[in-house]
């Protein structure tokens, strides 16, 4: 059986995330969604509440599951028995920040990194963007699942 980690904020998840891990879970035995705990960050989504939506939008792969971490990936990529971890990329700026991160895992831990290039159409997203634009009361269904386009405008509309 071969598992692996698919790590990130995911604050909010978006059609691009889940790009990544549907091909993910064609792959591989096993697929750990990773939400990344990081107390210093201000995000949007609790862990719990980002934790939630990964699981509504990735339901429908049996693969899959969801968990949240914090400290070292490598560490928790080993509590997990992950085989890989997995990074999506969108362009060649995610590249040269993501290739440095997995040198250094493979360094501190021997687990080996693989990238996988999303769809073009998501070459553009990102989350902080999508929050943006959400924030700005722009339309973002084209751009997260329904239950994030649900979660979105429920967060932005008790901000107002």
């Amino acid at each position: 059986m071969i598992s692996c980690l698919v790590p990130g904020s995911f604050d909010p998840p978006t059609k691009g995330h889940l790009d990544v891990v549907e091909r993910c879970a064609g792959i591989f035995d096993r697929v750990i969604i990773a939400v990344v705990a990081n107390p210093a960050k201000q995000s949007l989504f609790t862990d719990d509440e980002r934790k939630e939506l990964l699981r509504d939008c990735a339901s429908q792969w049996d693969n899959v599951e969801i968990d949240s971490f914090s400290g070292l990936l490598v560490d928790f990529a080993a509590t997990k028995g992950a085989d890989v971890i997995v990074k999506g990329m969108r362009a060649m700026t995610d590249f040269e920040y993501e290739i440095q991160m997995s040198q250094m895992n493979r360094h501190l831990s021997g687990i080996v990194t693989m990238f996988v290039a999303t769809k073009p159409e998501y070459g553009y997203l990102s989350s902080s963007l999508v929050k943006q634009v959400a924030g700005l009361g722009g339309g973002i269904d084209s751009l997260v699942p329904e239950p994030v386009a649900l979660a979105l405008k429920e967060k932005f509309a008790d901000d107002s």
